[in-house]
C-alpha cells in the first residue's frame, strides 16, 4: 500500500511552513489562555445574583468561551500532528489512502490531512 510513501518537500518550501505553523501555535496558546480569563465558571467571579437573566449570561458566556476553546485546541492538535508529520516525511501524503495530497489543497489548508477525495467521503459518512 502507498501509506507508507515518504515524499521530499524543498526545504525553502518546508521551513517557511514549519515557520509558520510555529507563530501559528504560539498565537493559539495565548488566545486559550486569554478564552479562560474570560469564562466565569473558570475565573470564579460569578455573579451573585441569582436573577435568570444573570445565569442565562454566565451560561452564554461560558458556554461561547468553552466552545472557542474547544476549536483551539482542535487546531493545536492539528498543527502538532502536521508538524510530526513534517519531521517523518509524511507531510502532504493521505493519511487515508497514502495518495499525495494536491499542493493547492495544502496551500489553502497547511495541516489538510486527507487529499479532497478521501475528505468528501468523511464528511459524507458523518
Amino acid at each position: 500500500m502507498e501509506k507508507d510513501k515518504k515524499i521530499s518537500f524543498p526545504p525553502q518550501f518546508l521551513k517557511p511552513l514549519v515557520s509558520y505553523l510555529k507563530g501559528e501555535q504560539k498565537k493559539l496558546k495565548v488566545s486559550k489562555s486569554e478564552l479562560k480569563k474570560v469564562d466565569p465558571f473558570i475565573i470564579g467571579n460569578r455573579d451573585d445574583d441569582n436573577s435568570v437573566d444573570s445565569d442565562v449570561a454566565e451560561n452564554v458566556e461560558h458556554d461561547r468561551a468553552y466552545a472557542m476553546r474547544l476549536q483551539v485546541a482542535r487546531s493545536l492538535v492539528a498543527i502538532r500532528k502536521t508538524l510530526t508529520r513534517i519531521k517523518l516525511g509524511k507531510y502532504g501524503i493521505c493519511v487515508t489512502c497514502g495518495k499525495m495530497i494536491d499542493t493547492d489543497r495544502l496551500a489553502v489548508t497547511p495541516t489538510a490531512e486527507n487529499c479532497m477525495e478521501c475528505a468528501r467521503k468523511a464528511e459524507q459518512n458523518q
